[in-house]
Parts: C-alpha cells; structure tokens; sequence
C-alpha cells in the first residue's frame, strides 16, 4: 500500500488554514466532478480530492495524519504503525466528501473492527446501472430537472446547465440493492439547429434583394430571436456567427446562421416584368 499525501491532492500546505484547503476543495471538486468534466481520469481525481478533504476538514483526523506524514513521502510503501488505533477517528460522515475510499484511507480511519488499525471492510456496492438519458436541446441548455423511470423506480433528475452529450449524470445509490445510476446524456433530434460541440448552427432564407442590399433580419436562437445585420453582397451559402450564442460553457460556445437565398415565385405580370427588368440589368438574356 502506498502513503497519500493529502496535501498535495488538494495542492495546498499543511500550515494552510481550513479556508485555505475549503476553498481548494471546492475549485477542483467542481472541476473534476464527473457529472459535468471533460477530464479523462475525472472520476479518480474527483474520489481522490473527496478523500483528501474528508482527512483534512477534521481537526481532530488531521492532526493525526499530519503527525504520521512526517515520516512518509507520497507513493512511498506504507504500512500502519503496531500502536495506530483508525478505529478511533471513525469513518467518513454524511457530508460532501462521503463516498468509495482507498485502503490507506481505510487503514487509518476505518469504520469498525475487523481490518488492521481498527478498521474494518465496508460492504461492497453493486455494479452501477448504465443507461441513455435523451434530453432536448434546450433542457441542455439551460438544466433543469427531469423524471424518468428505470429498473421499476421512479428517478427525479437534476440536469446541469450545459452539459455535454457523452457525458454522465451519477445518481448515488438511487440504484437496485443500492447501485449508483449513471445515466450518459445524448442529444434528441432538434428541428432547427445542428449542434457541434458547444456550437449551434441554423439557417436563414433571405429574399435576394436582401441579400445584395443588406439587411437586418430576426433568427431564432436558443435564448430566442436577436437581429442579425446581413452585410450587402451576401452570397447564398455564408455563415454568420452570433458569439456566445450557443450552448453554455467556458468559454460558451457560438451559434451560426448559414445563408440560404429564397426567390420568390412571378405570381403576377407586375412581379414577372421585375424580374425580367432584373436580369436586363445584370446583363441576362431578356424574355424567353
């Protein structure tokens, strides 16, 4: 078994102050929380710092790792002093950092008897219950909350803000006998947009006369219409970029409005002759 340095987990000091280490706990707890990161090996950096925090908030727990850690290096082969009592600190709490924990945690703050130290082996969780959770383009978006039923349970679902598709939703413990549900995030069909990363593209029909004069025009966009200046000359094709309209992130990501040119149909002598009159300026043939 190898030492922790706990320390070092969180990137801070041990004569740091509990606000200090709080607040380095909170910034990478929200990075490499596994609801929400991008991060490859997310989930073990997120039980890690968890079980760096759940040492270092306690006065009581800290103190005594800190007296053992002067004769450790982190990585280095460890094993429990004969005279160390874990069972004397007592297990993780209900708070944020409760959750699965390595055996040197164990070994030094166990839950009972039956381990050395004190501690002693917590039962085993079944395997997590995997599903595809399809969720609107907006719901993306903007979270909210959502209810679903899986393996005969009725779960209600918080949905981050700008949540990726591809990424995991963890339901602790809401499972069969206990399991964790994670529930992987895939985008349903959206009638107007095509999503590319955090960034939405749409399209826009212009009359033409619009597109070679210019003009504003409304498009639609997750967070409703905004106007939209077309430059003159804007050939059928084009994309324009509303930034930071697309979905929520760090940075948020753009939404494009590709340009389409729609002709309106000659209904009429008078609409025929325009166009006629149309083509003769740009140097078409005349009438067929």
């Amino acid at each position: 078994m190898q030492f922790h340095d706990y320390y070092r987990e969180l990137g801070v000091q041990p004569g740091d102050s509990e606000a200090t280490i709080k607040q380095a706990y909170r910034r990478l707890a929200r990075k490499y929380h596994p609801d929400v990161s991008k991060e490859p090996d997310a989930e073990a950096r997120f039980k890690a710092i968890n079980e760096a925090w759940e040492v270092l908030r306690d006065k009581d727990r800290r103190a005594a790792y800190d007296d053992l850690r002067t004769g450790y290096r982190d990585g280095q082969q460890f094993r429990p002093p004969p005279d160390w009592d874990g069972a004397g600190f007592g297990g993780p709490g209900p708070g944020e950092g409760a959750g699965d924990f390595s055996d040197f945690f164990e070994s030094l703050f166990g839950r009972g008897q039956g381990r050395p130290g004190g501690a002693r082996t917590r039962p085993r969780r079944p395997p997590a219950l995997r599903a595809t959770l399809e969720l609107p383009l907006e719901q993306v978006a903007h979270g909210g909350r959502q209810r679903i039923t899986l393996a005969g349970r009725t779960l209600d679902v918080r949905i981050p803000a700008g949540i990726a598709p591809g990424q995991s939703i963890r339901l602790s413990g809401q499972g069969p006998d206990g399991a964790d549900v994670l529930l992987e995030v895939a985008l349903a069909p959206h009638p107007q947009f095509e999503v590319d990363g955090r960034d939405l593209q749409g399209r826009v029909a212009l009359k033409p006369w619009q597109a070679a004069l210019g003009a504003e025009v409304a498009v639609p966009t997750l967070a409703g219409p905004v106007s939209l200046r077309v430059p003159a000359g804007t050939p059928s094709g084009r994309r324009l970029r509303l930034k930071g309209r697309g979905l929520p992130g760090d940075p948020p990501g753009d939404h494009f409005v590709r340009i389409e040119i729609d002709a309106p149909a000659a209904a009429s002598p008078a609409q025929r002759q325009a166009w006629l009159a149309l083509a003769e300026a740009y140097g078409e043939a005349g009438e067929p």
